[in-house]
């Protein structure tokens, strides 16, 4: 069928998506009855279908992306200019956003010191694997190539970032995976492996104890979310990441955060990490860098780092043997210019402190009224509600039924999401991540959406 494409004629946009475009995350035989949603407006944390129907967005772009909210015209007009002047040149020179913004950038994070540009943040986590294994080519005898990950966290859709995936749904049909990726406990404390009272100590030492068993000289590096985000936003318990890096030090071990979700205010500092003391060796960050203005992701490492590539004899490992062809673009440093620009002049960081403590109230005010909310999470507009068949035995609530609360909500004009098709028999967490711009009103609809929902579907 041949359209007379008109961006205007919603019914031939529609027509043109359900025909041609392969949608993420998505079973496609759905749209055989209903149509595809397609979105076509954004402002602030409200967007508009094909429909014309609104809808408040408590997800950030349904990814947690669009920190800064939506129709920010100083980003925009920041790019075009910049596009003008001069739109890409290959990472192997430097531009003037990329400069400017990597100084930006670093100035937030002391202790770190270089700043390698992609575009996505598979790709930031895959940078930083490939680094570790040059390093341990170079310095270690080939050894120390080992690198851990921990269960329940996520880093990325390629081959290897999957192999570090601890969520195994998603990892379904895609191996075999490349070796040297070793899996650790995670740390939610809801759902204790021990019984114990300094439960954060005891899953650190969990770590150690898969160090011994694959000898130190093996491990090289470690990849950890400060707060695990899709695997059903786990925040630490106390003295965990103190105890994490005491294990990496004594055993040479190099720290990476992944801060794609957490990174650039989403917890209330500009980085995940920053609100426990870390001192890491790698940082890496994409969705929020540039609100989802411009395609950019980072991958932040210390000075001691990037002195490893200086020092090696010319056989082809005398320097970072990579590119990211993308990673050239302007567009992406000169939009996270200035969706750092507004987070600073809008005091964005105390306002998520403030709303994200206020989203936790809402939420264990719920937990009062519905016997079916069995934990509450979070750290700043970063917050989960973990639902369950039954408290007492914490067995977690079926993963359709938390589909039908996700459901209910859309219907009344409010997008949340929840953890789905990614943790066998754990997909039963809400998950909340609104804008920075959050006020008052957007939290208490968002969890008066909810509170209806419960009521709804667990009647």
């Amino acid at each position: 069928m041949t359209l007379d494409l008109n961006p205007n004629d919603m019914s031939h946009v529609v027509a043109a998506d359900r025909a041609h475009v392969w949608h993420h995350l998505s079973q496609h035989k759905q749209y055989e009855t209903i149509d595809p949603r397609v979105f076509v407006e954004g402002k602030g944390m409200r967007l508009w279908d094909a429909t014309g129907r609104e809808f408040l967005d408590a997800v950030s772009g349904g990814v947690w992306t669009v920190n800064v909210g939506y129709g920010r015209e100083s980003i925009a007009d920041a790019i075009r200019d910049q596009l003008v002047k001069l739109n890409y040149y290959a990472g192997a020179a430097g531009t003037v956003p990329g400069a400017i913004f990597a100084q930006k950038l670093i100035e937030k994070m002391p202790g770190m010191s270089r700043v390698y540009y992609s575009n996505s943040g598979s790709e930031a986590n895959e940078k930083v694997y490939k680094m570790v294994r040059q390093i341990a080519a170079r310095h270690h005898g080939g050894k120390k190539w080992k690198i851990l990950y921990r269960d329940r966290d996520y880093h990325g859709t390629t081959i290897a970032t999957l192999a570090t995936s601890g969520q195994d749904q998603r990892a379904i049909a895609y191996g075999p995976f490349p070796d040297g990726f070793v899996r650790v406990p995670h740390c939610l404390e809801y759902r204790k492996q021990w019984d114990v009272e300094n439960y954060g100590e005891r899953a650190a030492d969990a770590i150690e104890e898969v160090i011994l068993r694959e000898g130190p000289d093996t491990v090289g590096a470690i990849v950890l979310e400060p707060v695990t985000a899709g695997g059903g936003v786990i925040t630490p318990p106390e003295g965990y990441w103190q105890r994490v890096q005491e294990i990496c030090r004594k055993y040479d071990i190099l720290l990476h955060i992944d801060e794609v979700v957490c990174g650039l205010g989403r917890t209330g500092t500009w980085f995940g990490y920053q609100q426990y003391g870390i001192e890491p060796d790698f940082v890496t960050m994409a969705k929020g860098v540039a609100s989802g203005y411009a395609a950019i992701s980072c991958t932040v490492t210390t000075e001691r780092v990037f002195e490893m590539f200086k020092d090696a004899p010319e056989d082809g490992m005398s320097f970072f043997r990579d590119i990211s062809t993308f990673g050239g673009c302007t567009s992406g440093p000169v939009a996270a210019i200035e969706n750092m620009r507004i987070i600073e002049d809008e005091g964005l960081l105390a306002n998520t402190v403030a709303m994200g403590e206020r989203t936790l109230a809402n939420l264990r005010a719920l937990m009062e009224k519905h016997a079916v909310i069995g934990d509450v999470r979070g750290k700043g507009l970063f917050c989960g509600a973990e639902l369950v068949a039954d408290r007492a035995s914490k067995e977690p609530m079926d993963e359709k039924k938390v589909q039908a609360v996700v459901a209910d909500c859309l219907a009344q004009g409010v997008i949340i999401g929840a953890t789905n098709r990614s943790l066998p028999g754990f997909n039963n967490t809400l998950c909340l991540s609104p804008a920075l711009i959050a006020t008052t009103d957007d939290i208490d609809r968002i969890t008066d959406a909810i509170d209806n929902a419960l009521t709804k579907v667990f009647a």
